[in-house]
């Protein structure tokens, strides 16, 4: 008789020595996901980490788990392919901001709208770390760097908003020092059925350190100010409302219709908005997305933008081929190969 084995945390901890910076955050997200990894209830050997290139991308090789060390920007398209083909799996992509919205932004926006089960981490941190600290796709504006000594001129992607407008069906954000909200935000991705995007501001400590220490610590623009001042915790169903009283809240400007940071009052506590993660138009998550100032990062909101149900690619490509199959019968690749459309080339 045997007893299944009960996984826990330091099952999914590989022989490998973790050779990241000391000091960097990737260090705590390793730690969560490695902690988080028997809430799936899923065996090892059915679950599969696939990375890109950067800092981020070194992630399968401490996950005991099946793994891929892909290529620059290739790793939604990879992952696709498994996802698609070995649907028994648990798949999940490690990439960072760099290797997916730079040479990979078309591969991640493509796998977003198609919804492939696919669940992709996306660590931001703002600059390029391995090859040592130039500006990335999400650098601020102005940002001096060793390719840019007098400032990047490129307006930055928000990667919540990029992937809000390719239709994703779940869409979440947040921060690597704060443990318990990022095991919660993953537990939610994991149980989401199609694609789920999670950015998670990334501190590297080494070429952009302190990049997000206003939603951490006291700012640094306005001295005093807390990180309760500075961030909003979204929760469906729930008002939007911060601050250390949560004297503030978000409200619709009857206007613009753009959203607006109010502090609250009893005439205006009604119109505070109450978020609604499942509502099927993504308008009001886009707008939460732009809420946060892109320099000071003021009002920055974290937590799930959006989580919707909409058709799983793998899913729906699987019905296809079992629709086919039962009209056609099941195809001969030799037969195809061999067949009368091919041509023979005389050297």
């Amino acid at each position: 008789m045997t007893t299944e084995l009960r996984l826990l945390p330091k099952h999914f901890k590989s022989d490998q020595e973790v050779r990241w910076c000391p000091g960097c955050g990737d260090y705590a997200i390793l730690a969560a996901v490695q902690g988080f990894m028997p809430e799936l209830c899923v065996a090892r050997e059915n679950i599969v980490f696939v990375s890109g290139i950067g800092c981020s991308s070194r992630f399968p090789y401490y996950m005991n788990t099946y793994g891929m060390h892909s290529i620059h920007g290739r790793a939604p398209a990879i992952a696709t392919g498994l996802a698609t083909s070995r649907r028994d799996l648990s798949v999940w992509v490690v990439t960072g901001d760099g290797d997916a919205l730079s040479i990979g932004g078309n591969h991640l926006i493509h796998a977003l709208r198609r919804n492939v089960n696919l669940k992709i981490l996306l660590f931001n941190n703002r600059i390029y770390g391995l090859t040592k600290g130039q500006y990335s796709p999400t650098s601020e504006i102005g940002k001096i760097t060793k390719s840019t000594p007098m400032g990047s001129l490129d307006a930055p992607f928000n990667p919540v908003s990029l992937a809000i407008g390719a239709e994703a069906s779940f869409v979440a954000r947040t921060i690597d020092s704060d443990r318990k909200h990022l095991t919660e935000v993953l537990r939610q991705a994991a149980a989401h059925p199609g694609t789920a995007l999670v950015e998670i501001y990334q501190n590297c400590n080494i070429f952009n350190d302190g990049a997000f220490d206003a939603l951490k610590t006291a700012s640094h623009s306005k001295p005093g100010q807390r990180a309760e001042e500075a961030v909003i915790r979204l929760e469906h169903g729930k008002p939007i409302r911060f601050g250390g009283d949560l004297s503030q809240g978000v409200v619709r400007d009857q206007l613009t219709g753009d959203l607006r940071v109010v502090t609250v009052t009893p005439e205006n506590e009604a119109q505070v908005l109450v978020h609604d993660a499942h509502t099927p138009s993504p308008i009001a998550a886009f707008a939460l997305s732009r809420l946060a100032d892109p320099d000071t990062l003021h009002r920055t909101p974290i937590g799930v933008f959006r989580s919707v149900e909409r058709a799983v690619y793998d899913t729906e490509m699987a019905d296809q081929l079992d629709t086919a199959i039962e009209r056609y019968g099941k195809g001969d690749l030799a037969a195809l190969l061999a067949g009368g459309d091919t041509w023979t080339v005389v050297g």
